[in-house]
Formats: structure tokens, C-alpha cells, sequence
């Protein structure tokens, strides 16, 4: 039974369980892409939220740490600082940030999107009287054919989308 259970604590899912930590502000590529010089403090408050340190001996600095501690694997600590002087937006640095928000799959970036408009470019190539952007997944629709009966007993073919 010991034999088993020791297989068990070697992935992600075993024993002991360890929760992931998460500390700081999450910033991205494109909220620092927002930033302009001489924006006031308010306006850097609402593109990169509160921040999570200020320094009371250094009002003019805003420090946006990060820091990822998951359960297994690697450590992540990003740093971003803000600096303003006379409350206007003087001057940021700080590491790399994500291009996308930590509730985004990984796979739902700008390429995902590019690659999604080519294979409907395609396929509505491939069918060019085919309208697929009233369909809510975006994929083809095949048209359906309602048969009415008239008044006269004639059958009336229309063709729905």
C-alpha cells in the first residue's frame, strides 16, 4: 500500500497538496503600451490599478511587484516601477510583461484569432455564397430547404440560411 501511495505524490495531483500563491499586480504588455508620459496619477491608477507598494519616503514612486509561487514548478517575480514628478507620469521601467490576463488560455492570443479569421477566410472561399458570420461559432451554416404548401395545394421551395 506504502508502494503505491509514494506513486501517487509524484505529480501535480499527489500528496501532499500544494496551493498555488499569487501576490502583486498582474500587469500587461498592453496597459504598459497605454502609458504616456504626463499622464497624471490617477490616470496610471486606472490603466495599471492601485499599486502594490507605496513607499512613504518615495511618494514619487510606484512599485507593481508579481509574484508566483505554484504549487510545483518555478517561481515567478516580475517588478514594474512608475515614477512621476509633480503627480505627471515621468518614466517606467520594469521586467517583460504577459500579453495577456492569467484567466486567458494560452492559446487565445492575437495568433489563435489570426489563424481562426484564415480558416473562415478559407473555407468561405471555398463556398463563396455561403454566409457564415450570422453563425454564433463562426463555422459554416448549411442551408436548409422549407418546403411550404400554397394555397392551392403547389409546393414553395425557399431556401433558409
Amino acid at each position: 500500500m506504502a508502494l503505491g501511495l509514494a506513486g501517487c505524490g509524484s505529480t501535480n495531483w499527489g500528496f501532499p497538496y500544494r496551493a498555488t500563491i499569487q501576490q502583486g499586480n498582474w500587469i500587461t504588455a498592453e496597459q504598459v503600451a497605454r502609458l504616456e508620459t504626463g499622464m497624471s496619477r490617477d490616470q496610471v491608477r486606472f490603466i495599471l490599478g492601485t499599486p502594490t507598494l507605496q513607499d512613504i519616503f518615495h511618494a514619487e514612486r510606484w512599485d507593481y511587484p508579481y509574484y508566483n509561487q505554484p504549487g510545483y514548478g518555478e517561481d515567478e517575480l516580475r517588478k514594474f516601477t512608475v515614477w512621476f514628478e509633480n503627480d505627471q507620469l515621468t518614466r517606467w521601467t520594469g521586467d517583460e510583461q504577459p500579453d495577456r490576463q492569467p484567466f486567458q488560455r494560452a492559446d487565445s492570443g492575437k495568433e489563435a484569432i489570426q489563424s481562426a479569421d484564415a480558416e473562415r477566410d478559407a473555407q468561405q472561399a471555398a463556398s463563396p455564397g455561403l454566409d457564415t458570420s450570422a453563425s454564433p461559432s463562426g463555422q459554416s451554416v448549411t442551408p436548409q430547404t422549407t418546403i411550404e404548401t400554397g394555397p392551392g395545394g403547389t409546393a414553395n421551395q425557399e431556401e433558409q440560411p
